[in-house]
């Protein structure tokens, strides 16, 4: 024993239970140990996860398409398995109908771009000549736009117009064959999709207790409802709007009156926050090239439709088909262009109507006090008045 260095009475001898002790509590425990461990697999997992769906970002929403296809025709296919058709069969037939109505649609809209076209080139010097004449009556005599004119006709201006034309033609037909590529993929997983719809829920359901296998057949039928909803309230309110503007173009004169309504029709039902101004873009230039006062008066009417549908057409319609409310619709189109571009703003409608409908049927409901609300009202008006 040092004498310098007496014993401390908390000094144990080496072996003894409180030296023991001691040992054990300067470890590190061992839950600290796992919640790193299960830190940084988290980290890893997440990591990965993150580069996998960035680089199948493609095929994801390839499947989301094909899903949404597969909720959208499927009603069809129903009715048509129980008129005694093969589901596969069924699923032909609807593509079939799908490819000449979109063959139909764009022929109709090329040829009316390709005509106004061909006319705009023909008619530009006569244009230049009364621009020419309406700026010497009102701003100079001195203004000449013949120069302009002969460059125009003479100089190749028109030949360059109809060369960058074909150009575009030809870029836009290489982007088709994508397109093509990329549609056939679509079909393909959508086919399957319908085809072997009830043996995939089946499949699905297999792997879930009873009471999960309900929930999941609920909601995927629900989806199915919505969806086809969505479609069929588009589909009506696209009809109505194409026979309003095909009485209004025939009235006013405007060419191709029949094409610019479906035009019309279709882009404004189906494309959704903008749609109304990409279809009545198109008639209006196209009416510009003949008549500006015309196309004042489209104007008139597209706007004025746009009136009558929102306050008259469209709410009645969506009652019978698709219950969303206005605010989650503008939010979830929003929410879906900014997720997924152009698909994810025009899957974003029938996705929040049936988020919207499974949350309504399944949430618990809760009567509401109408005396709390008369004490809540009263107390914000006491809050307004002065002193």
């Amino acid at each position: 024993m040092d004498p310098e260095h007496p014993p401390d009475a908390h000094d144990s001898p080496p072996g003894s239970d409180t030296d023991v002790g001691h040992r054990q509590s300067s470890k590190v425990p061992r839950w600290v140990i796992k919640a790193i461990a299960l830190f940084w697999f988290g980290w890893a997992v997440t990591y990965i996860g993150t580069g996998m769906v960035r680089n199948l970002r493609a095929l994801l929403v390839v499947m989301l398409i094909s899903l949404f296809l597969s909720f959208a025709i499927e009603p069809a296919v129903n009715r048509l398995e129980g008129w005694g058709l093969r589901r596969g069969l069924g699923v032909w037939i609807v593509y079939l109908c799908l490819f000449f109505a979109t063959v139909g649609f764009s022929a109709a809209i090329g040829t009316a771009l390709a005509t106004q076209i061909n006319s705009l080139v023909e008619e530009a010097p006569r244009y230049l000549d009364d621009m020419e004449g309406w700026l010497q009556n009102n701003i100079d005599e001195d203004i000449d736009l013949q120069r302009l004119s002969d460059e125009f006709v003479d100089g190749g201006g028109a030949s360059d117009l109809a060369t960058r034309f074909a150009d575009d033609v030809v870029s836009l037909g290489t982007s088709v064959l994508n397109v093509v590529f990329q549609t056939f993929t679509v079909l393909l997983f959508t086919f399957y999709l319908v085809a072997e719809g009830p043996q995939l829920r089946r499949n699905v359901c297999s792997f879930l207790q009873p009471h999960r296998q309900r929930t999941v057949l609920a909601v995927w039928d629900l989806a199915i409802e919505k969806t086809g909803g969505y479609i069929a309230s588009r589909g009506i309110l696209a009809v109505l709007s194409a026979a309003v503007h095909y009485i209004a173009f025939t009235i006013l004169g405007v060419p191709f009156p029949v094409p610019l309504a479906i035009w019309v029709g279709v882009m404004s039902q189906f494309i959704p926050v903008i749609g109304t101004y990409f279809a009545g873009a198109l008639p209006l230039l196209i009416t510009v090239v003949d008549d500006p006062r015309t196309a004042l008066g489209v104007l008139v009417v597209v706007i004025a439709y746009q009136q009558l549908e929102n306050y008259l057409f469209a709410p009645r319609v969506t009652a019978e088909t698709m219950e969303i409310h206005v605010a989650v619709a503008y939010g979830s189109v929003i929410a879906g262009g900014a997720l997924l571009g152009v698909v994810g703003a025009l899957l974003a409608l029938p996705f929040a109507a049936t988020t919207q409908a499974f949350v309504s049927g399944y949430r618990q409901h809760f009567d509401v006090a109408e005396d709390t609300l008369a004490e809540s009202a009263e107390r914000r008006g006491r809050r307004r008045r002065p002193g």
